[in-house]
């Protein structure tokens, strides 16, 4: 596929007309206030893997609802001493895997803390373990429309209360630095990274890659893609819904956290890319509002991104950062 979304100068200017939804902040902080009315309890039971460089502890913590939640915590054979923290969040569909995947984080000497997402882990990789006990009224097949008649009831919610959980969580472990902690992820990852770097004011950077849940309004119109063309198949039957649907996504789109952006940010982005369109990610990094941030550009790639290219760049960037 060509290029299909806006021109590369035009990109770094575009502003989103997502409009934040009043109350923002309240229903943000009251979401996160009666999540943590539930005990954490953060448990790290150690797993046998045969690996020799890096020991995994199989993680179960209290997310929304005080709803268990599980992890991987990984960490260098050997140490001792408090580590720098990555925080990663999956893509859509995946699941945490096995303990034996994923090294590249602890390689590097830090301690890596990988969350599964409720209710997902059976569309790609090695499947997930956290189950999302919460229903829905009638929904288009997917996620991104359970609850989304109100923003109380919203699949998202629930996600995103989990995953500043997850920070929490780790950073419980002794063997984690919460002054040094960086969050991540690729698509949904990438989004949910961008709203917990909206919801934790303390972290050290956030990197999202190619991130997803980003200007609802023109994802909606510009991709036929899945995920997001869940929303447009869920108007198509539901007629006249589309100002309230808006409305809820209002409180979860990515273009309103970054605005409270408090830490440095690599982003990337991705100018084939038609499941998340390049304007939709540049609503994003232009609106984080914290002045030390990047976006790498991969000119010719669809929704992989950079790859293994990218990991060359976050592990250099992060070098200065974490």
């Amino acid at each position: 596929m060509a290029l299909f979304d806006l021109p590369l100068d035009e990109l770094r200017e575009y502003r989103s007309k997502s409009v934040e939804p009043e109350g923002f902040d309240a229903f943000w902080s009251k979401t996160l206030d009666e999540a943590r009315e539930h005990d954490l309890d953060a448990r790290f039971e150690p797993v046998e893997t045969g690996l020799s460089t890096v020991r995994v502890y199989d993680v179960t913590f209290a997310g929304f609802g005080g709803h268990p939640v599980k992890g991987w915590l990984r960490l260098p054979a050997g140490a001792t001493e408090p580590l720098p923290l990555i925080v990663e969040f999956i893509g859509y569909g995946g699941g945490r895997g096995l303990p034996h995947e994923d090294l590249l984080w602890a390689s590097t000497g830090r301690a890596h803390f990988v969350m599964d997402t409720r209710g997902q882990g059976s569309a790609w990789g090695s499947g997930g373990d956290t189950p999302d006990p919460v229903g829905s009224a009638p929904a288009y097949p997917g996620f991104m429309t359970r609850g989304i008649e109100a923003p109380e009831n919203y699949y998202y919610r629930r996600v995103l209360t989990d995953a500043v959980r997850a920070v929490e969580a780790a950073r419980s472990h002794p063997l984690t630095d919460a002054s040094r902690t960086v969050v991540t992820g690729g698509s949904q990852g990438g989004g949910i990274t961008i709203a917990v770097g909206g919801l934790v004011p303390d972290l050290t950077a956030i990197v999202p890659d190619v991130p997803f849940l980003c200007d609802f309004p023109r994802a909606a119109h510009l991709t036929d893609r899945n995920p997001y063309r869940e929303i447009a198949l869920y108007l198509k039957t539901h007629r006249g819904r589309a100002e309230d649907v808006m409305r809820t996504l209002s409180y979860f789109d990515c273009v309103h956290f970054a605005a409270r952006g408090r830490v440095p940010a690599l982003f990337s982005a991705a100018l084939e890319d038609q499941t998340c369109p390049p304007s939709t990610v540049f609503a994003a990094f232009n609106a984080w509002a914290h002045d030390e941030k990047a976006i790498e550009v991969y000119d010719f790639n669809d929704h992989e991104g950079g790859g293994p290219f990218h990991e060359v760049a976050k592990l250099e960037w992060l070098r200065s950062h974490a």
